[in-house]
């Protein structure tokens, strides 16, 4: 550390300080990396859905699925937009036509274990009319894990 004295020549003038002064900038970034440590897993968080439980492991997964979501109220989510059931069918259509490698997307069923099982059997049909047969029901594992409703790859699991 240096003392910046002032000169003797221009009495009332201060020579400008070289020196940059990184702790202020440290002190902001340690707070804006917790900052982002919290609230990133809150992000990934959906629609709130009281999960069953389940011992079926997590599957590996290539692409991002598409998760559709019923909640405790009986609404239905595609991703994070509400979707009303008239409009499933023809959402659902859409989705089967975006394919890769020749085949249709992953779909990721969340249901609240409150729910009517014919309800949940209805949005099934609807996916399966649609040609996306590759459904699987995300549960939350045995140990309680996925703080965040279950999510696969978060300490969820999905059963196919």
């Amino acid at each position: 550390m240096s003392i910046n004295l002032p000169s003797q020549r221009g009495r009332g003038r201060r020579a400008p300080m070289a020196e940059i002064n990184v702790t202020p900038m440290v002190d902001v970034m340690l707070v804006l990396l917790i900052i982002f440590m919290v609230t990133a897993p809150l992000l990934t968080a959906g629609v709130p859905v009281n999960l069953p439980d389940s011992r079926a492991k997590p599957l590996d997964q290539d692409q991002k699925p598409v998760q559709i979501s019923l909640d405790g109220s009986g609404k239905i989510f595609v991703d994070k937009d509400e979707v009303g059931e008239a409009m499933l069918p023809d959402l659902f259509a859409q989705l089967a036509r975006k394919t890769q490698d020749g085949q249709p997307p992953q779909v990721f069923l969340r249901a609240d274990k409150g729910l009517d099982y014919g309800r949940v059997m209805r949005v099934m049909g609807d996916l399966n009319a649609a040609g996306l047969n590759r459904v699987a029901l995300v549960t939350v594992g045995e140990d309680g894990a996925g703080g965040d409703g279950g999510t696969a790859g978060s300490g969820g699991s999905v059963a196919q």
